[in-house]
């Protein structure tokens, strides 16, 4: 199939207006966006983006889980759609750009498309996926996870808020639960462009990332059982402290990361001590240690050797150690030739551009299990999201959503 022109850009002035009108709703106390799925902020949100769609001449389709499929006609329809786009829920105090961008730049490509009254072989499906955040919700990439199969949809309507709401109440509540059955429908290709959420492209000095794989993890919940008893009464040598197994574990689960640097990340995040009190030795700590990699022989191999030595470091001290995988995928390796069209695109656009791993988990990695995969990174100001002061700048926003227009319409293949 051909590539396109050098000469074909989006308006990127036009999709950062774009950006920033939809941060307008559910906005965030200092700059940001709080529009947790499924709230009255995102449905405002969905009906803004339904608007834009259908001034640009898409038509709309929702499944089950809420997710929009905003689409625009090819020439054969009998071929599989291309389809482009990320989420717009957001983090409690989440940023303008994770997520939005993605699926934002995919409407800019249809309405780039249209003003050059471009018509393309296979139609092209702008895609808004619910709940990918996960924060009101868990799990992250909820919908696209449904649609791949990993998660039974009923299952998911289940899912409980911390106010003891449900989502398939709460979809239903705002008027997005759809009838479409999920996962039924066939794809060409996804592509996803999105903020890098982290410092490399930066510190590189890159306006691309190409993503050849995403991470794969292992959620483990550990739980060390000692005594509890008094702080000031117990002699120190006959202590069985939890709190000191914890401490252990915590700089192993580093070593173990450490060690397979630069090539995976491990650190402990949730932490519950019980009974927590100032006065009492800890006897018992839950704990869940997070361990990353694209390579899925070292993600293995971290788990093992913390399952293997951190019984032993606690019972050299008189407590006991105990684990269970609660999460875990498998690293993605994303489609070769969608890669490799995704730097093509940098290449003939003049973008520097590195190949990278995504360190975070995306609705591209599920619908990897299901279809042609790829994604496009652009750069964020000191790797910072997930909190309101994530900034990108509107050059960075314009390079992706062209490296992202090319490899697009070169799937969905120009015709005429």
């Amino acid at each position: 199939m051909a590539a396109p022109g050098e000469n074909l850009r989006v308006n990127g002035d036009r999709l950062w207006d774009t950006i920033h009108a939809i941060a307008e709703i559910g906005p965030g106390v200092a700059g940001g966006s709080n529009r947790q799925t499924v709230t009255d902020e995102d449905a405002e949100a969905r009906r803004l983006f339904q608007t834009w769609c259908e001034d640009a001449g898409l038509s709309m389709g929702v499944d089950q889980m809420g997710t929009m499929f905003m689409r625009r006609e090819g020439t054969d329809p009998d071929a599989l759609p291309v389809y482009v786009g990320s989420h717009l829920d957001t983090q409690p105090t989440g940023g303008r750009y994770d997520g939005v961008l993605g699926v934002l730049a995919g409407l800019e490509i249809v309405r780039t498309l249209n003003d050059l009254d471009i018509k393309t072989k296979h139609p092209i499906v702008v895609t808004n996926w619910t709940n990918e955040e996960g924060t009101r919700f868990a799990p992250a990439m909820m919908a696209s996870g449904v649609f791949a199969g990993i998660f039974p949809k009923e299952e998911a309507y289940e899912k409980v808020d911390a106010n003891g709401l449900k989502f398939g109440d709460e979809l239903e509540r705002i008027g997005w639960k759809g009838d479409e059955e999920v996962g039924a429908r066939k794809m060409h290709a996804f592509l996803e462009l999105h903020i890098e959420q982290g410092p490399i492209l930066e510190a590189e000095g890159k306006d691309i990332g190409v993503v050849t794989h995403g991470q794969g993890l292992r959620w483990i919940e550990c739980t060390i059982t000692g005594k509890e008893s008094h702080t000031g009464s117990t002699p120190m040598l006959m202590r069985k402290n939890a709190g000191r197994g914890l401490a252990q574990v915590t700089e192993l689960v580093h070593e173990i990361a450490m060690d397979n640097a630069p090539n995976a990340v491990g650190a402990i995040g949730h932490i519950d001590v019980y009974p927590n009190s100032r006065n009492i030795i800890p006897g018992k700590v839950v704990f869940t240690v997070d361990f990353r990699s694209h390579e899925l022989d070292t993600l293995q191999g971290m788990n093992e050797r913390l399952m293997a030595e951190a019984p032993k470091l606690c019972e050299a001290i008189g407590v006991e150690f105990s684990a269970e995988i609660v999460g875990q995928f498998d690293p993605p390796a994303f489609d070769k030739k969608l890669v490799q069209s995704i730097r093509d695109a940098a290449e003939r656009l003049g973008y520097s551009h590195m190949d990278i791993v995504s360190g975070a988990g995306h609705d591209a990695c599920w619908i990897n299990r299901v279809a042609p995969t790829a994604m496009v990174m652009c750069p964020c100001v000191d790797g910072l999201s997930h909190n309101e002061a994530e900034d990108i700048s509107k050059e960075w926003s314009t390079a992706g959503a062209e490296v992202l227009f090319h490899a697009v319409v070169e799937a969905a293949e120009i015709v005429g």
